[in-house]
């Protein structure tokens, strides 16, 4: 694969021009002769290998600007990287300015008023550490190293999605960086139209210093319910998943992941390597009411384990995190919103489990609804509300050999799910933003336009464009 790696060498800037940009700068400039070059140019997905020409890690809000009006000025591309876990990569850039937002991780609670404000490189793992303390969440993904700004500019779902939405259901306001080199603030009384592309129009439109967002009790613990069958009865239990999924409650939020079992004690070692259906539910209300509210799910058919529990909350959103290791795995993820999951849909994730190329690829079915389908098309920018599930597919290797096969196995997977699609795709599943204008108009909907006017008022030559990208007319 050659569309994610870059060349031996990146392009150099001037001189004179980064040390006037370092005379402005708080942070650290990193150059490629630097010897830490190599670390912080990584992200994520170790498929991708990009060398920018410059990295500005910002300190604070002024770096952003001194670093977008240096990148304006030069005419250099430009990449934001919060957390670097986008899949595609877009935390990089070949030949330009990387603004990275790492050092900048500052977060604080308001527990009197259920609030809290956190800097664009903030991990979930930092959020969720700040809010715990307080018996607090704001709602987010479910691997703890993710960066919280493209996550939340892209929508942000997790095992709270069904009783508090997405992460951009609860951002309340930002502040941002607009490629004009202004500080301005997004919020319901300044700026409101950027506020709505925000929650959920992807990078577009400036990049974001701070976030604020509404924060709920939850915890300190919750039921897991983490249910596991084998492949032979897989389409048995994704039609079981189909019919109980619309019966649950807002508190539960769940997946079915189509899955070859891992070499763990839990599962029978007849079972390691082969074909399995996992069941995974997260009850963040009243425990009383958690073991019976999963019981159905736990009491299907003939699970070879049944590893539910009741967790600290802190510990079920890390439950994931050892099977996403930054640098060492490679990633290629895309993803369909589901108008249901008839039999032939269900016929087709089992014959896919069945011949990935990966063992550790896996097929999700994301329960939606409850709170997550409340918002109108137009309510945020993120779109239409009405599947009952996403489909997330998630080819997922080690070896760079592998990268041909594992990539179209993830492309087989999404054509062969399209014909039961709305139509719309998860933008944080992005794939490597092939055909981006199918992707976005479908996303997006009846919103597109509204958000090519966001554009053009906040971004109208395209700076900010590594990225699902809305151009500006």
């Amino acid at each position: 694969m050659t569309a994610h790696s870059a060349g031996t060498a990146a392009t150099d800037v001037r001189d004179d021009s980064v040390r006037e940009l370092e005379s402005a700068f708080r942070g650290t400039l990193v150059r490629p002769a630097d010897e830490d070059y190599d670390t912080v140019r990584q992200v994520w997905n170790g498929m991708v290998d990009k060398r920018p020409a410059l990295i500005a890690r910002c300190a604070g809000a002024a770096d952003v600007i001194s670093a977008v009006n240096f990148a304006r000025e030069q005419g250099l591309p430009v990449a934001v990287r919060g957390g670097g876990h986008n899949v595609a990569g877009s935390g990089v850039c070949d030949d330009g300015l990387v603004i990275d937002l790492s050092p900048m991780n500052g977060v604080r609670v308001d527990p009197g008023g259920g609030t809290v404000r956190a800097e664009g490189g903030v991990t979930i793992g930092d959020l969720d550490h700040e809010t715990q303390a307080f018996g607090l969440a704001v709602p987010m993904g479910v691997v703890t190293a993710t960066g919280i700004a493209g996550l939340t500019l892209g929508g942000g779902i997790g095992w709270l999605r069904r009783r508090h939405g997405l992460s951009s259901d609860n951002l309340i306001s930002a502040d941002v960086v607009t490629a004009d080199g202004r500080l301005i603030i997004a919020s319901a009384e300044e700026n409101a139209d950027l506020l709505w592309g925000l929650q959920g129009g992807g990078g577009n439109f400036g990049v974001v210093t701070s976030f604020e967002y509404r924060a709920h009790p939850v915890g300190p613990d919750v039921f897991l319910a983490f249910v596991v069958h084998a492949g032979t009865d897989a389409a048995e239990a994704l039609r079981f998943y189909r019919e109980w999924a619309g019966t649950a409650p807002d508190e539960v939020s769940s997946f079915a992941i189509l899955w070859h079992a891992p070499e763990i004690d839990e599962i029978p070692a007849e079972h390691h390597h082969a074909p399995i259906v996992v069941y995974l539910a997260v009850h963040s209300g009243d425990g009383a009411h958690a073991q019976q509210d999963l019981a159905s799910l736990r009491e299907f058919g003939s699970p070879i384990a049944d590893l539910s529990d009741t967790l600290p909350y802190l510990e079920v959103q890390q439950f994931f995190d050892a099977d996403y290791p930054a640098h060492e795995m490679r990633y290629y993820w895309k993803s369909h919103h589901l108008a249901g999951l008839p039999d032939d849909a269900i016929t087709a994730l089992v014959d896919l489990n069945e011949n990935s190329p990966s063992l550790h690829s896996t097929l999700d079915v994301w329960q939606l609804g409850g709170a997550f389908g409340r918002p109108g098309p137009g309510d945020t920018a993120f779109g239409d509300r009405s599947a009952p599930f996403l489909l997330g597919i998630e080819s997922n290797w080690e070896r760079p050999e592998d990268d041909d096969a594992c990539v179209e196995w993830g492309r087989a997977a999404f054509r062969a799910l399209e014909p039961f699609s709305t139509g719309a795709q998860y933008l944080n599943f992005p794939g490597l933003y092939e055909d981006p204008d199918e992707m976005l108009r479908g996303s997006f909907g009846a919103n597109f336009d509204r958000l090519v006017a966001c554009k053009n008022r906040y971004d109208p030559t395209n700076l900010f464009r590594l990225n699902p990208n809305i151009p500006p007319t």
